[in-house]
């Protein structure tokens, strides 16, 4: 049997939203987090990070710099018992990308290469999978992948993830 999972953007779902984080010292976690993972990862979903990374593409921190973040990232969920299947992430911008990360890329959302990728790689069953995403693009990228169901967190949900209104949005 095939995997389920729970993918996720990373600003503004795993961390508040703030512009081109990149430094630990500017990542502030979600109010929730880490009882929503805790709660998903109890009914067996891997969790799956999808993010783009478009301040790489822009020039404004390094590949490297971005690693040393989610390394530290992932450490932090893993102190609370909260495995993080994998991290994929997208450097490129097709429009303001600089040298080589001036490219459009079937990774960066809306596109649904990422997810494709964590099908594959992780055995993933999308029909049974759960994306929880900030912005249009994240759900644009969900469905087109076929990923069985799709959150846009409400703007009044950004700030604090509680478990029991994102289960109010799964069931309906």
């Amino acid at each position: 049997m095939k995997n389920k999972a729970v993918f996720l953007d990373r600003d503004g779902v795993i961390n508040v939203e703030k512009n081109y984080v990149h430094k630990i010292e500017d990542f502030e976690f979600m109010d929730g987090i880490f009882e929503l993972l805790h709660y998903f990862q109890e009914q067996g979903y891997l969790l799956i990070v999808i993010t783009n990374q478009a301040g790489i593409g822009r020039g404004y921190y390094t590949e490297e710099q971005f690693h040393i973040l989610n390394d530290w990232m992932v450490e932090r969920f893993k102190e609370k018992g909260i495995h993080i299947t994998h991290v994929y992430y997208c450097p490129y911008h097709p429009e303001y990308g600089v040298g080589d990360y001036k490219q459009d890329s079937f990774e960066r959302k809306p596109n649904p290469g990422m997810i494709v990728r964590a099908e594959k790689e992780h055995g993933i069953d999308l029909s049974r999978s759960i994306l929880i995403g900030d912005r249009k693009s994240d759900i644009q990228a969900g469905t087109q992948a076929g990923v069985k169901i799709n959150i846009l967190l409400p703007v009044k949900l950004q700030r604090n993830i509680n478990v029991r209104k994102v289960l109010e949005i799964i069931n309906g």
